[in-house]
């Protein structure tokens, strides 16, 4: 088995350029790639919850990530989300993520699990047989505390053993239990990495003592969100703090003042493209995309954070 290290820094989620003909626009996701490897990033994230995994197909999502990788050319690790309902299908996905270039594989929990419940032989068993399959560093997302679908902080000591498992990114959404998930993971001792991803209070998800972040909004705002984390790892909470105030506008125009809603990749795909990050607004249906009150309070919040590309639409 290979030496497989875990992750640490600051890893955006990509999202992914459409054309007219909802056609994965291969020429804008290159220079998007270009533009993020510009930053002093952890890697690269493909086919998360921002790159409209759910829109696509197995095979588009293999392509987002040859993409990717290919115009990465080694600079930058690739990570792949996985997000399948049963061990083959998410073997044969795995399998498909490594030969386009993954690095690594971002693995959601099955949707079933949502719905009815997982036992954590389960869990195990789903991991275990994903890594056995390619060998590479397995992130496990966890979900909100919430759901059916998230793991006890006692599942994710005994998912830190596992040899593929090397990065966690937390999702948890609840501070205590978020505090006792980063414990059981460091006590396990396996020297496992812990990235949160919770865009939407980043600065109070990182004071806690995480290795970087894995999210969305560091597509959109790479800079700022290098800086935040940078400021925390000083100890400057003064300035953190300061940071936090500024992306808080672009943030709950995005995210809301809650839980990331199903369309917030249609919002942000709007602030990226008034930023000149993207050059088109498609999404894929059902997903529309924001007009009316959601557009113009976008636009004041781009425009207020200094991000405005086209200064004559201030």
């Amino acid at each position: 088995m290979a030496i497989i290290e875990p992750f640490r820094g600051i890893f955006p989620a990509l999202q992914v350029p459409f054309k007219p003909d909802l056609s994965i626009d291969e020429k804008e996701l290159r220079a998007f790639t270009d533009w993020l490897m510009g930053h002093k990033l952890g890697g690269l994230v493909t086919n998360g919850h921002t790159g409209e995994v759910f829109a696509l197909s197995a095979k588009e999502r293999a392509e987002v990530t040859r993409i990717v990788a290919d115009q990465a050319k080694g600079r930058m690790s690739v990570i792949s989300g996985i997000n399948c309902e049963c061990i083959a299908e998410a073997v044969d996905h795995a399998g498909m993520a490594k030969e386009a270039g993954a690095k690594g594989l971002l693995v959601m929990p099955p949707h079933i699990w949502l719905r009815f419940g997982k036992r954590d032989e389960h869990v195990i068993d789903y991991f275990t047989a994903i890594g056995k399959a390619v060998d590479i560093n397995l992130v496990v997302h966890i979900y909100p505390a919430w759901t059916k679908a998230s793991y006890s902080s006692a599942l994710l000591g005994e998912l830190a053993k596992l040899p593929w498992v090397r990065t966690f990114k937390i999702g948890t959404r609840e501070m205590s239990k978020y505090a006792r998930d980063i414990k059981a993971i460091r006590d396990a001792g396996t020297g496992c990495s812990i990235l949160t991803c919770h865009d939407e209070y980043l600065l109070a998800s990182m004071v806690q003592g995480v290795d970087g972040a894995l999210v969305g909004f560091a597509s959109f705002i790479p800079d700022m969100i290098l800086e935040l984390f940078q400021a925390v790892q000083d100890g400057d909470l003064k300035k953190a703090m300061a940071l936090q105030w500024k992306i808080n506008p672009l943030k709950e125009v995005v995210y809301g003042r809650g839980e990331p809603s199903s369309d917030a990749h249609a919002r942000m795909k709007v602030a990226m493209v008034l930023a000149g990050r993207l050059n088109s607004l498609t999404v894929r249906p059902p997903i529309r995309i924001p007009e009316g009150e959601t557009y113009d309070a976008i636009l004041t919040a781009v425009r207020e954070a200094g991000l405005l590309k086209d200064k004559a639409a201030a």
